[in-house]
């Protein structure tokens, strides 16, 4: 899982969930683990296609992972900005997620971070990477 942008994905998406923990370690549970290296994010994270990558980018942008039915955004505009960054990353971007399942009744991924609840998508292609993460705490 190398990228353009000069490493793996799963260095991309542990550094961004690092930077992820330290910012928002108030809020996190006292003592959770998650993965720790490069190697166990890769475990998490499957390859999809960009059009996946559109609609879980905008997923992650407008909903909330703890609270079903919480909205951040407007889904209109996190759509535009989910499809021009599949546009910038380009038609051989690569995709990975470790989304599996947002229906309503069974939200399922794998973890990437220590946060009870996240969901990450990252794309990689014409030399730039570009990850959302998404933690929460209940």
């Amino acid at each position: 899982m190398t990228d353009s942008a000069g490493g793996s994905v799963s260095e991309v998406v542990r550094h961004v969930a690092a930077e992820a923990e330290q910012a928002w370690e108030h809020y996190a549970v006292q003592g959770a683990v998650g993965p720790d290296t490069p190697a166990e994010i890769g475990d998490a994270l499957s390859q999809i296609g960009s059009e996946r990558a559109v609609d879980l980018l905008t997923y992650l942008a407008v909903h909330d992972l703890v609270s079903p039915g919480a909205m951040h955004r407007d889904e209109t505009h996190a759509r535009r900005a989910a499809e021009r960054v599949a546009l910038l990353l380009g038609y051989n971007a690569t995709w990975h997620t470790n989304l599996t399942d947002l229906s309503d009744r069974v939200r399922a991924w794998d973890p990437v971070s220590r946060y009870t609840f996240d969901g990450v998508v990252a794309g990689t292609g014409g030399h730039f990477a570009v990850v959302l993460l998404r933690v929460g705490e209940d």
